[in-house]
Parts: C-alpha cells; sequence; structure tokens
C-alpha cells in the first residue's frame, strides 16, 4: 500500500501491557488515512490465504444493509478486483452471511465472514454455533460521531466476544478484534470500559493495557490533504475541519487543565473515589470548574458509584437534568480543571459506561 496511508504493522506487532499478544486493537485518529481499508484487506487476505473467516460488526441491525458493499468496495477497486462479494440474510435477517466469488464464476463461491450487529447480543449467544468458524472481528466506527451507542454497548459487545471465542470445542479461543474510528470524545464507551478515557492525553501515540493496544494515528498527508480542499476551506467555522485534519476531539481537548479566578457560583459536591471535589460556575465565562476545593457544608451533593455512596449524597445519574448539563457543557469544551486528578474524576464520571 502507499506509504502516505496507514499502515497497522506496528501496532499489530505490539504487545499488551503485560507482554502478551492483544485480543483487541484500537485505531483512531485522522480521518481519510485509510484505516478501514487496512484492516478490511487484513482480515480478507487472510481469508484468500488461509480460508480464516472474519466477521463485520456494525451497532445496529440497520447498517447490514448493503454490507457488502460497504466492507468490500474500496478494497476491490484497490486490490481486489477479480472478486465480487455478496451476502445473504440469516435466521430470518437478523444476520448476514458474506460470500466471495471470482467474476462471473458462481461455481467458485463460497462463504467468507458474517455480519452481526451488536445490539442483537441475545441472538448471537443462541445462534453462536453458526460463528464458531470465525477467526477474527473487524468493528469500524466504534466512536458514534452523534453519540448514538447501544444500551450497554460494551456488555452486548463483551457478551458476542464470549459466544463465539468459545466455538471449536474451546471454552476460550483467540479471536482478536479490529476496531477503528475518527477521534470524537474520550468519552466513548470503549475508551471508559478500558480505562483508556484517563490515561490518554495529545502526546499518546501508543496505549498498551490488559488485552489491548491503542494507536493514536496523525497522518500527516491525510491532515493536509483535509486542510486544503476547496470545500472544507470555505467554511468560517473550521471546528470540523480541525477536527478531522489535527487529530483534535471534536467533543473534548486535553488542554484544559488550567486555575480560574474570579466569582463563581457553587453547584455541587462531587464524590469520586472516596474525594471530594468541587463543581462551581463562572458565569461570565460560561465555564463549568472542577477543583479539589470542597464545601462540604453546601447541601447538593452528588456521588458517582454505589461505593462512594453514603448519608446526604445522591447518585448523580438519578439526576438525569445535572447529569445531561455537565455532559453538555463537557462536549462543548465548556469545562475546565484545576489538575489533572479534577479532570480524570470529570472524565470518568460522564464517560458513556
Amino acid at each position: 500500500m502507499d506509504n502516505v496511508f496507514y499502515d497497522g504493522t506496528k501496532i499489530l506487532s505490539l504487545k499488551d501491557i503485560n507482554g502478551n499478544k492483544p485480543e483487541i486493537y484500537l485505531v483512531t485518529g485522522t480521518r481519510t488515512a485509510g484505516k478501514t481499508t487496512y484492516f478490511n484487506r487484513l482480515v480478507f487476505n487472510r481469508f484468500v490465504k488461509k480460508k480464516e473467516k472474519f466477521i463485520v460488526l456494525v451497532r445496529f441491525s440497520y447498517q447490514m444493509d448493503d454490507i457488502e458493499d460497504k466492507f468490500f468496495k474500496d478494497i476491490r477497486e484497490l486490490f481486489f478486483p477479480w472478486f465480487t462479494m455478496t451476502s445473504e440474510p440469516m435466521v430470518g435477517g437478523k444476520f448476514r452471511e458474506l460470500f466471495v466469488q471470482p467474476n462471473d464464476q458462481e461455481e467458485l463461491k463460497e462463504a467468507c465472514g458474517y455480519a452481526i450487529a451488536i445490539n442483537d447480543a441475545g441472538l448471537v449467544k443462541e445462534y453462536s454455533h453458526l460463528f464458531t468458524d470465525a477467526s477474527c472481528f473487524v468493528f469500524d466506527e466504534f466512536q458514534s460521531v452523534d453519540n448514538k451507542y447501544c444500551h450497554d454497548e460494551v456488555k452486548k459487545f463483551r457478551s458476542i466476544h464470549t459466544s463465539i471465542a468459545r466455538g471449536k470445542g474451546k471454552q476460550v479461543r483467540y479471536v482478536p478484534v479490529y476496531m477503528m474510528s475518527n477521534a470524537v470524545s474520550v468519552l466513548n464507551p470503549y475508551f471508559a470500559g478500558l480505562g483508556i478515557s484517563k490515561r490518554l492525553d495529545d502526546k499518546t501515540k501508543y496505549l498498551k493495557g490488559n488485552g489491548f493496544v491503542l494507536e493514536v494515528t496523525n497522518n500527516e498527508n491525510a491532515k493536509q490533504a483535509i486542510k486544503s480542499s476547496a470545500f472544507n476551506t470555505a467554511w468560517e467555522d473550521q471546528t470540523v475541519t480541525e477536527h478531522e485534519a489535527e487529530n483534535v476531539y471534536l467533543n473534548d481537548n486535553s488542554s484544559f487543565v488550567e486555575k480560574m479566578i474570579g466569582n463563581s457560583r457553587y453547584l455541587c459536591t462531587l464524590k469520586y473515589n472516596n474525594k471530594e471535589f468541587a463543581i462551581r460556575m463562572y458565569e461570565d465565562e460560561g465555564i463549568i470548574y472542577c477543583d479539589n476545593r470542597a464545601d462540604l457544608t453546601f447541601p447538593t451533593k452528588f456521588c458517582v458509584t454505589t461505593a462512594d455512596h453514603g448519608i446526604n449524597y445522591v447518585m448523580l445519574k438519578n439526576n438525569d437534568f445535572f447529569f445531561a448539563k455537565l455532559r453538555y457543557f463537557f462536549k462543548m469544551g465548556c469545562f475546565r480543571f484545576r489538575d489533572l486528578s479534577c479532570k480524570e474524576a470529570i472524565i470518568d464520571t460522564l464517560a458513556y459506561k
């Protein structure tokens, strides 16, 4: 592949934080850099050479419409013009089976993979025997640009992997997951579930954890192509262009740690990991501020987890209006933090889980 596009060789060579082979590979960063193309080509090539089938994960069942084109069209034009891919419904259309054949050679048609929706995790468990010959997953756009995730998405995602990884006579087998997306928000449920949200900063290139590795890409060629396009330069508001080109998170930024002065209004006390934090509103600046100088006499007190629950503390997520307000200010870049511990508390509090 031309080296102006993404190359996943490095991340595939990495071990996790324990020195073991990862089972989850996450790649996020610059738009149009070729992340999806690279991993779709990778898993299809493995089928061509080794007959290893793959699973294409989507979030909702309607996203399986024309899944063969979504997965194969680009890589066919670039690398596999002699192949044609089709799909057929399985289990009354709940899943799709993918087939490939050399062009115009129907007699050589063979199954190469499957498409399933995360929201159908219960059905996957029931019909898991249909997918025991799959050797890996690909999941594009694991960060949702509009924050539309399945209910309990990570729980369902993990259930699907467990259901399929127990096949071929093994209680657990190695089934890697390749996950790609543009940079959207550190509050996404996968970063939260893997503990990435509170570890990620603007200098991160590779991040290792228990069973996973993360790569943050910043392709210079893709960046310049986005910035110089006539369409993107036409707009006065360059927020979206910066998000796509500079790898800046659209909904948050790592540079909001600062000390604020002036008049503020105390909103509440937040208890997180047995520590109290103050949530204040600087109305002239339109900023919500978190610091570690809590006023324990203030009557409005929230906690994040049941471990912090106690007398006079209410679970924050039970207060939908206030919780939504805090998340809105975060997404708009209107949160500031006294130090990194304050930032960690807010990110972990507001993350989608």
